[in-house]
């Protein structure tokens, strides 16, 4: 619940609705007067609406600072009315009535900054006359940490309730302790006085345990805000907020703290589902392949670490007979093997062999896109080698990922991949997942050329 709670903020909320409202009153002003299109249009500025941002979380509420996303959000609406009707007028050879449609856009949006300037002007007045605000926890040293705490008690307006502080001395003694322990004392307070917003204010103190306190803090759904170091020189853009004067980095959304995190899923099980049932004349030969090249079994099943270090068997079509388990477990490449014959190899440079794993991502265990999954023993090794590989396993692992398709295959560098996996979730969207599926499969049809 309280992952919910943090996703869904009352001033976010009221804004949707108050498009809704706007955008309601428009189409039904407009349509008792025949015109075509209204309701396509309507869904149309909602959805741009939303791209443009609108619907933000935000410590300012000013009606003036989204004016440009206002006026964004019309021209490109107006552009894509514009747009289809001239193809709709091509393809068709009729004349298409586009009175309708750009009434709907104009009024709406004529609707929608006025309903937005009353509800941001009483959620302004929620925040200072009845202490309206998040919960907020300051993460912080020295003076900076102060200054934050001060600057939200004097301004209520922003939106952040301070109920207190992990000040330098602590955070040096928690780190010397034990890394873990800042994410843990974090967590501890989130749960005794239901903090919903942590902001971090962490110069001087372990890099390393301020950024697993912030990652832990993101899966747990909270807010989280960063203050940049040298802020001063932090130039506004649409990921900075201003609490007065101080510029503070919002972090997005963990990823499978999103509500687009369920559609990804359910794209999961769409495509695996049908390329299971596309592909099983292909499977089927493949199979046979393996078959008469090298026996039984066809499958090969190797144990892996996926979501949560939690292990799980995936799936291969196997394109060599390892001497024994042990091999099976430790050994990391068979590029070059003499065992690997002509139908192995063709699987192999081909990505054929990874078919199999189709199941495994329609069972649950595995995304199409994400994180290589690898064998406890290298976790193991990885994780005590490389900071931060333990955070990829914070989403599914994947089919293919941001690091296959850069080329990060193979016996390539491990910190390199890293880098690429805990950046592919940084910035994870479904935007981004398309991009990565499509330059695999183009990456597939060129390997096959060759």
């Amino acid at each position: 619940m309280r992952r919910l709670a943090a996703r869904v903020s009352l001033v976010r909320t009221v804004l949707v609705l108050t498009d809704v409202v706007a955008v309601g009153t428009a189409a039904v002003v407009v349509a008792p007067t025949g015109h075509d299109g209204v309701v396509a249009t309507s869904a149309l500025l909602l959805a741009v609406r939303s791209a443009a941002r609108l619907h933000r979380s935000r410590l300012r509420l000013s009606w003036f600072d989204d004016l440009p996303r206002e006026l964004a959000a019309l021209v490109v609406t107006m552009g894509l009315v514009l747009a289809g009707a001239m193809a709709l007028q091509q393809n068709l050879d009729t004349r298409i009535d586009v009175a309708g449609p750009v009434e709907v856009v104009l009024l709406a949006t004529l609707v929608a900054l006025t309903l937005r300037a009353a509800v941001l002007f009483a959620a302004r007045l929620l925040r200072v006359r009845w202490a309206v605000g998040e919960p907020t926890l300051i993460v912080g040293t020295g003076s900076r940490a102060v200054e934050l705490d001060e600057t939200m008690r004097a301004h209520p307006e922003y939106g952040l309730r301070p109920l207190g502080h992990v000040l330098s001395e602590d955070l040096d003694l928690l780190v010397a302790r034990e890394r873990a322990a800042l994410s843990a004392r974090i967590r501890d307070a989130a749960a005794r006085h239901r903090v919903r917003v942590v902001v971090f204010a962490c110069h001087g103190v372990d890099d390393a345990a301020v950024l697993d306190a912030a990652i832990e803090a993101r899966r747990d759904g909270l807010g989280v805000l960063l203050l940049p170091w040298l802020s001063e020189l932090v130039h506004d853009h649409s990921g900075v907020e201003r609490l007065r004067s101080i510029p503070l980095l919002r972090l997005p959304a963990d990823p499978r703290n999103r509500l687009s995190w369920r559609l990804k899923r359910l794209g999961d099980v769409v495509v695996s589902a049908l390329a299971l049932a596309l592909a099983s004349p292909l499977l089927v030969a493949v199979a046979l392949a393996v078959l008469v090249e090298s026996g039984r079994p066809v499958i090969f099943r190797q144990e892996r670490i996926g979501l949560d270090n939690r292990p799980f068997t995936v799936l291969k079509f196997r394109s060599m007979r390892p001497a024994d388990e042990r091999e099976q477990q430790t050994r990391w490449s068979i590029a070059g093997d003499s065992r690997v014959g002509p139908v192995g190899r063709l699987i192999r440079r081909t990505s054929l062999d990874e078919l199999p794993q189709l199941w495994n991502i329609l069972r649950g265990d595995m995304s199409l896109v994400g994180p290589r999954p690898e064998r406890p023993s290298f976790v193991e090794r990885f994780s005590a080698e490389h900071e931060r590989y333990t955070a990829r396993h914070r989403v599914p692992v994947g089919l293919t990922g941001l690091a296959q398709i850069s080329g990060l295959r193979g016996d390539t560098s491990i910190a390199d991949r890293v880098r690429h996996d805990n950046y592919y979730i940084a910035n994870w969207s479904l935007w981004l997942d398309a991009q990565i599926v499509v330059r695999t499969a183009r990456e597939l049809v060129r390997r096959g050329r060759h």
